[in-house]
C-alpha cells in the first residue's frame, strides 16, 4: 500500500467516476483502475462497486477512503512542518470562505497578506459553510473563515470582527425617506432571503424573528447579487452585510441603504482550524492580519440621497 494509491481511492470517492477521478489525479483511466484493483487485492476486500454508468464505494471502501483522507492530510502536515521549520512564513494555506463573505472581504485583505507573507501560497476555496466544515474535518482545508456560532470541539475558533447588517430598500419604498431604522421597524415586513444552505439566510431569519418580520413567500435567491438586483428592481427589501456594499462594489442609485440604530444586527466572523493542526501558530499570525481590517469598512457607507417618487420614476 502506498500514498499514491490512497490518493487514487480518495479521488474516486470524490468524483464517483473513473474517468473524472483519473483526470483529477493526472493519470490515465486504466492506470487508476489498475491501481485500485491492486489496492483491493492487497487489502483482500472489494472497495468499489463497478456498474456500467455508475461507480459506488462499498461500505468498507467508504470507511477506508475516509481514513485515507486523514492519512493524506497527516502527510501534508508533515511536509508543511518541515517546510515551515526552514521558513515559518512559507508554504501553502488552503483557506475556505463562504459566498456572501469571500468576494467582498478578499479585495481588502489579499494585498496586505501578499505584502506581509510574500512567500505564502494562499489557495482560496469558496463553498457554503457546511462544505467548509466538512473539508476542514477531513483535512482538505487548513482553515476557514466562517460566521459564528460553530459547534465543534475539534476546531479552534479565532474571532476576527463583527460585520453589521444594513437594510436595503428600493428608492420608492416608504423606508427610503428615513436615515436609519430601529430593528422593531421591521415588524410585519416581508424580506427577500437566500436559498437554504447559506448561513446569511439563517442570520437574516434570526433578525426577522427578533423584529417580528418574516420571509417573502415564493422567492429565494441563489446569491447576494441576485438579492441586490431584486431590491433594485423594486421587488422587495433585504438585509445586506456591510462589506457587500463597500467599494469596489458599485453603488446602485435604485437602492437605499439604511443602518440600524442602537445595537445593529450583525454577524461575527471568525477564522477556524483543527485543534490538531501543525500550522496553528502560523494560522494565528494569519488571523491577526485578517483582524486588522480597516474599521471604516465595517461602518455604513455614506447614504445615497433618498429620491422622491416622482424623480424616481423619471426616465
Amino acid at each position: 500500500m502506498n500514498l499514491r494509491d490512497l490518493k487514487y481511492l480518495v479521488a474516486l470517492a470524490d468524483h464517483k467516476h473513473f474517468g473524472r477521478a483519473a483526470a483529477a489525479s493526472f493519470v490515465s483511466q486504466p492506470t487508476l483502475s489498475t491501481q485500485i484493483r491492486k489496492l483491493e487485492d492487497e487489502l483482500g476486500v472489494a472497495l468499489v462497486e463497478r456498474a456500467p454508468r455508475k461507480v459506488m464505494l462499498t461500505p468498507v471502501g467508504r470507511e477506508i477512503a475516509e481514513r485515507a483522507r486523514k492519512v493524506i492530510a497527516d502527510v501534508d502536515q508533515m511536509t508543511q512542518i518541515a517546510r515551515r521549520s526552514q521558513d515559518p512564513e512559507a508554504g501553502t494555506v488552503r483557506l475556505g470562505l463562504f459566498p456572501t463573505l469571500g468576494p467582498y472581504l478578499l479585495p481588502h485583505v489579499v494585498p496586505n497578506l501578499r505584502k506581509r507573507f510574500p512567500r505564502l501560497e494562499l489557495l482560496l476555496v469558496e463553498e457554503k459553510t457546511d462544505q467548509i466544515l466538512a473539508r476542514l474535518r477531513d483535512g482538505r482545508l487548513d482553515a476557514g473563515l466562517l460566521a459564528l456560532p460553530i459547534h465543534d470541539d475539534q476546531l479552534h475558533v479565532e474571532p476576527l470582527f463583527d460585520e453589521p447588517f444594513l437594510l436595503a430598500v428600493p428608492q420608492q419604498h416608504a423606508f427610503a425617506k428615513q436615515s436609519s431604522l430601529a430593528v422593531g421597524d421591521l415588524d410585519d415586513q416581508h424580506l427577500l432571503l437566500l436559498e437554504e444552505g447559506h448561513c446569511l439566510r439563517d442570520q437574516a431569519l434570526d433578525v426577522c424573528r427578533m423584529a417580528g418580520a418574516d420571509e417573502r413567500d415564493g422567492f429565494r435567491a441563489t446569491s447576494l447579487e441576485t438579492l441586490r438586483q431584486m431590491v433594485a428592481a423594486g421587488v422587495g427589501i433585504t438585509l445586506l452585510p456591510v462589506l457587500a456594499v463597500q467599494p469596489p462594489v458599485p453603488a446602485s442609485p435604485d437602492i437605499r441603504l439604511l443602518p440600524f440604530r442602537g445595537e445593529a444586527p450583525h454577524r461575527e466572523i471568525a477564522m477556524v482550524w483543527r485543534r490538531s493542526s501543525a500550522m496553528g501558530d502560523f494560522l494565528k499570525q494569519l488571523a491577526n492580519e485578517l483582524r486588522s481590517l480597516p474599521k471604516a469598512l465595517l461602518k455604513p457607507p455614506a447614504p445615497t440621497p433618498a429620491r422622491s417618487r416622482r424623480s424616481a420614476t423619471k426616465p
